[in-house]
């Protein structure tokens, strides 16, 4: 017997898959998590990178790149020739968690814009850590995640 985990139907989800492009940037609709495992285990398409560079003013100057993508901009510059493979499963791994948190903090401050400036300075309540720098590895993305629940239903502390 098989049973499918149903991908959480929350907005933030459907912005983060908004912001990589979309079903047809992605070339699938994920109807599970698992859908959303076998989708970055096989490696995102370089157009959903290039969707959200261009949808996100934070990473576009490149000043943030490396910390939100796991690669540098240069590197990034190189892959966007025609035919690029797709983004390696770390790579891809690293953009979702970027564009399902930031996607997260969207809902939560109001805008994208306000989310781009929380998420790239230092926070009180994460021991002035910055938030992007934190998404380094899963204990911090799990801080930060915590930090906006919080944030979500109004505890400060």
């Amino acid at each position: 017997m098989s049973a499918t985990v149903r991908t959480p139907d929350h907005s933030d989800f459907t912005q983060a898959m908004s912001l990589l492009g979309g079903p047809r940037v992605l070339k699938s609709r994920p109807a599970s998590q698992l859908d959303v495992h076998r989708l970055l285990k096989t490696g995102l398409p370089q157009k959903a990178l290039d969707h959200l560079v261009v949808t996100v003013k934070l990473v576009k100057s490149g000043r943030h790149f490396e910390d939100a993508f796991g690669m540098t901009y240069r590197t990034y510059q190189r892959r966007k020739d025609p035919g690029t493979l797709p983004l390696s499963p770390e790579q891809s791994n690293k953009t979702w968690t970027f564009a399902r948190v930031l996607a997260k903090a969207t809902e939560v401050f109001g805008s994208q814009e306000a989310a781009e400036a929380w998420i790239s300075e230092p926070v009180m309540g994460l021991d002035r850590q910055v938030p992007l720098a934190l998404l380094q590895t899963p204990a911090g993305v799990d801080l930060v995640n915590a930090f906006l629940t919080r944030l979500e239903y109004g505890v400060y502390t």
